[in-house]
């Protein structure tokens, strides 16, 4: 049997998930002189599971043994194919050639898949022509790896030189593939020309989801409903759809229009209310969820998470990652960064940081997880600190980072730090928006700086908005500086031409600067200004979390 070289970084897949490299092992050790259907068993099952790296873990440690299992090739290819590496793969297809081993037409379409899937297109043709026999599932691989890399000409005149009968997978790929790079016209194209004997509900859902990720959703919802039946995909992507374009009611109508939910479609519901800011209803959702028996996965959680840091429900936010102990659930880093960002933005910044600094890899959003955490809890050294240990790591900050960097050193009155991050923007290669602006106004207002303030203002790329102007008068009003407000009110006047849309926060700011300086007169007819232009005081709002609220998790469930 032949033995070939291992990749040099094929030792990391095994020591991925240490529960299956014991698993692994056993095996290994209990198979001296294994035969091919217990390690084609082994492998065929982890791939069923999702789990490509354990194939190829799996895979090492046969070839460890010198073993060389001609049946297991295709089986490789797959796993390459999932995983999205060639690591193992190309050493594998090139020792093939050598030793003379023919590659059978499954082999074959199964390298092919394996190249489309890393994005070798070359070495994909290559072995697609060189096929001294080719079959539909070829003709489809090679489609779909053109169109998944983009190159949808290829794919086009791939289709059209099919030499046998296309089936229905490969109408599929020509409408999934346009939909999902924006052209839905030659999508619907296609769509109109499949054979009625194949257009089935994929098909179908296909060609909505293509409009529905393109945000027409006329033109799905007018196919969703001549549909002859629907999946359980079809109508999350309606739902998901509708959430994208902030049309909460829509979308909910729809869910409550599926017959038979499944755990899909309440993700769909779950998060598009966290991710509209409805994260009352987002829980209340999951509890119903729950209640109706189904458990919450990975993208559940993750969504329920979102919802509690957005509106500071720590106590919820602990039951969900008592959960997730509980049950012994398999978390991803979106899981991680969620419980991350919930503890961070509900003030537990000790839990948080026990939970970033066990994490294996440190994600930008971990990072800014942590630095806006600080800094909206107060803690503003912190966050430098954290940003300066980030720069150490070499890790790269991006818009998010520096925003909640600026926020700090305004809160914190660092204005030289503040001044020095804002100018590291560039250094990083990005463009401040108006947010940052806005931070950079307030770190120079909250200084008494207040003609340098103005100055920036005027001076911005962007058009300043009300926050904006909102910032600079507040400042002036902490300084009781009403020559600059006058200056500031000038220049509105003479940019903003929305001043009477009804945002009466400027008059009521200017008004009460000048009556905290003693200008009565002048306090006074800024108000009669507000009255006779028609603006009415907006009402204060404040919200309360009652401490006897229903819990989200019954105790049975921990």
């Amino acid at each position: 049997m032949r033995t070939t070289k291992l990749a040099q970084n094929s030792q990391h897949f095994i020591n991925d998930l240490p529960q299956q490299r014991i698993e692994i092992k056993a095996v290994a050790k209990n198979n001296s002189n294994p035969i091919q259907p217990r390690w084609s068993y082994l492998i065929r099952n982890q791939l069923s599971q999702g789990n490509p790296k354990q194939v190829l873990s799996l895979y090492t440690l046969i070839r460890q043994k010198g073993l060389y299992i001609l049946g297991l090739v295709p089986l490789i290819f797959k796993a390459c194919a999932s995983a999205s590496t060639q690591t193992y793969g190309k050493p594998l297809h090139a020792e093939s050639i050598k030793s003379g081993v023919a590659i059978d037409l499954h082999t074959s379409s199964s390298l092919l898949n394996m190249y489309s899937k890393c994005g070798n297109l070359v070495d994909s043709r290559k072995v697609f022509d060189e096929m001294p026999e080719r079959n539909v599932v070829s003709w489809n691989a090679m489609i779909a790896g053109y169109l998944k890399n983009g190159d949808r000409e290829s794919a086009l005149d791939l289709f059209e030189k099919m030499s046998i009968r296309r089936n229905s997978v490969t109408w599929i790929e020509m409408i999934d593939g346009f939909a999902k790079s924006g052209d839905t016209i030659k999508a619907r194209h296609f769509f109109d020309k499949v054979p009625l004997e194949l257009r089935n509900v994929v098909t179908w859902t296909v060609m909505i989801d293509g409009y529905s990720a393109s945000g027409d959703l006329e033109a799905a919802r007018e196919l969703f409903e001549i549909m002859p039946e629907r999946n359980f995909f079809v109508w999350s992507s309606m739902i998901s759809g509708y959430f994208k374009k902030g049309d909460v009611k829509e979308a909910r109508n729809i869910f409550y229009r599926i017959p038979v939910r499944n755990l899909v479609n309440w993700n769909s519901l779950i998060s598009g209310y966290a991710q509209n800011g409805f994260c009352e209803e987002a829980l209340e959702m999951f509890r119903k969820m729950q209640s109706e028996g189904f458990e919450p996965d990975v993208i559940t959680i993750t969504s329920v998470l979102s919802a509690c840091a957005q509106i500071g429900e720590l106590d919820v936010g602990k039951e969900i990652h008592s959960l997730i102990k509980g049950k012994g659930m398999k978390v991803n880093q979106f899981v991680l960064n969620a419980l991350l960002d919930m503890y961070a933005k509900c003030g537990d910044l000790a839990n948080a940081r026990l939970i970033f600094e066990g994490l294996s890899r440190k994600t930008t959003a971990c990072w800014n997880s942590m630095i806006s955490g600080f800094a909206i809890n107060g803690q503003n050294k912190e966050a430098l600190e954290f940003f300066r240990r980030m720069e150490e790591l070499n890790d790269l900050p991006d818009e998010i980072t520096f925003l909640s960097l600026l926020s700090a050193c305004a809160h914190g009155g660092f204005l030289d730090e503040g001044l020095d991050i804002f100018s590291k923007m560039e250094t990083y290669g990005l463009v401040a928006n108006i947010k940052h602006y806005g931070c950079l106004v307030d770190l120079l207002g909250r200084a008494g700086r207040l003609k340098e303030a103005f100055d920036l203002v005027k001076s911005m790329p962007i058009k300043p908005n009300d926050v904006v102007w909102g910032t600079l008068l507040g400042a002036c009003r902490v300084h009781l500086d009403t020559n600059m407000v006058e200056q500031v009110m000038l220049e509105i006047g003479r940019v903003d031409h929305d001043m009477d849309s009804g945002d009466n926060s400027h008059f009521v700011l200017l008004s009460n600067i000048y009556a905290a300086s003693e200008k009565w007169e002048k306090a006074e007819k800024m108000r009669m200004t507000m009255v006779n232009k028609g603006f009415q005081k907006i009402p204060g709002l404040s919200s309360v979390i009652l401490s006897n609220k229903e819990p989200l998790i019954s105790s049975h469930q921990l």
